[in-house]
């Protein structure tokens, strides 16, 4: 019988969630550990979209590949979606056991996933184990150790173990092996689900979709906790984790999407700060506090932007990496970091009392 832990190692298998974790370590510690297995297909990030369409395309693989990483242990495996989705209802439907998550950016986060499981509620625990959690629940009593992988990268291990870790290792680099799904939407032709893999060039992906638009300016890459990049950059960057660190992201959960060019942009990053600041857990200062100001400090930039609102927001900033109970508001600190530095045209125009979509600034912002 083939050793599926040595069979992934040999792969190169790392998570698709986003953490880009070794899916052979997670599921060597998972054994060990007599672990139960969580199935995340909640597409919890901004845009995301692969997990639902697996359920919808791939069910059966993906069933298979959760045996694989449970040992056989079906009763030990749980699938989490968000409740009342279509995903929800096709997992019930086929009749799985369903652990159904709250519409919350933060309640898919993957120890948020194990408090609501182990009966607490779906916010991310500030104590922090690398891979198993186990332990007690509120009321004392021992709940088992339990895992995390999301769909994509279950349903990749199913994949592995059909076709083999050289067919795996035929896509993709060596560094960052095997195909990988990509949600492309927004102001593309057509948008959807596409199978990429990294080394390809961000245009070539973009091309799968209908191609960047002349008149698209700018383009998100990995939702709020990811980065935005020119047009331009977009055109000249590869798709795998040393390009997209030069613009200070990653690959992330596999999302690319190209903004509205006929909104302004620095609104558009303004939503979705704002979105971020209100999808709090409510468990630390940096995001209970932190990340209102930061949503204030924006808008203040936008409607002001010859102050010093640019050094104030920095510190801002400064103050929420790395301080939070969660990886939260790092995301969203890294998204508004990334958003300042490439929309410092649009924050010079703003300051000139025109957007460069060419017409006044939004009401918003007056």
């Amino acid at each position: 019988m083939t050793n599926i832990a040595e069979l992934l190692e040999t792969a190169g298998l790392t998570g698709r969630g986003g953490a880009a974790f070794s899916t052979a370590i997670k599921l060597k510690a998972a054994r060990e550990n007599g672990a139960e297995l969580i199935v995340n297909a909640c597409d919890g990030e901004l845009g995301a979209a692969k997990d639902a369409w697996i359920v919808a395309h791939h069910l059966h693989e993906l069933i298979d590949g959760a045996a694989l990483v449970a040992g056989g242990r079906r009763p030990h495996i749980r699938y989490a979606a968000h409740r009342g989705s279509r995903t929800a209802g096709l997992l019930a439907s086929a009749g799985l056991p369903v652990l159904e998550v709250p519409h919350r950016y933060v309640s898919s986060e993957e120890t948020a996933l194990i408090s609501l499981a182990q009966g607490g509620l779906a916010k991310p625990m500030t104590k922090r184990a690398p891979f198993v959690f186990g332990g007690r629940d509120s009321q004392g009593r021992k709940v088992p150790p339990t895992v995390v992988l999301n769909a994509e990268t279950v349903w990749r291990v199913s994949q592995i173990h059909r076709l083999g870790a050289e067919w795996f290792r035929s896509f993709g680099t060596s560094a960052e092996p095997g195909p990988r799904l990509v949600a492309v939407g927004g102001h593309v032709a057509r948008p959807g689900m596409y199978e990429a893999s990294a080394g390809v060039a961000l245009s070539d992906l973009l091309d799968s979709a209908g191609g960047l638009p002349p008149d698209a300016r700018h383009v998100g890459v990995g939702g709020l906790g990811g980065v935005v990049l020119t047009a331009a950059e977009a055109r000249s960057t590869i798709w795998e984790t040393p390009g997209m660190k030069r613009h200070g992201g990653a690959l992330g959960p596999g999302i690319v999407t190209v903004w509205n060019p006929a909104e302004c942009p620095i609104e558009t990053a303004a939503r979705m700060i704002s979105y971020g600041a209100g999808e709090s857990a409510g468990q630390c200062g940096p995001c209970m506090f932190g990340m209102p100001a930061l949503a204030a400090d924006w808008t203040d930039l936008a409607r002001n932007p010859t102050g010093k609102g640019r050094d104030h927001l920095l510190l801002r900033l400064s103050q929420l990496e790395r301080r939070g109970a969660c990886a939260h508001p790092d995301g969203v600190a890294r998204f508004a970091q990334s958003a300042l530095r490439t929309l410092a045209p649009e924050f010079a125009a703003h300051a000139n009392h025109a957007c460069q979509k060419g017409h006044k600034r939004h009401a918003q912002f007056v």
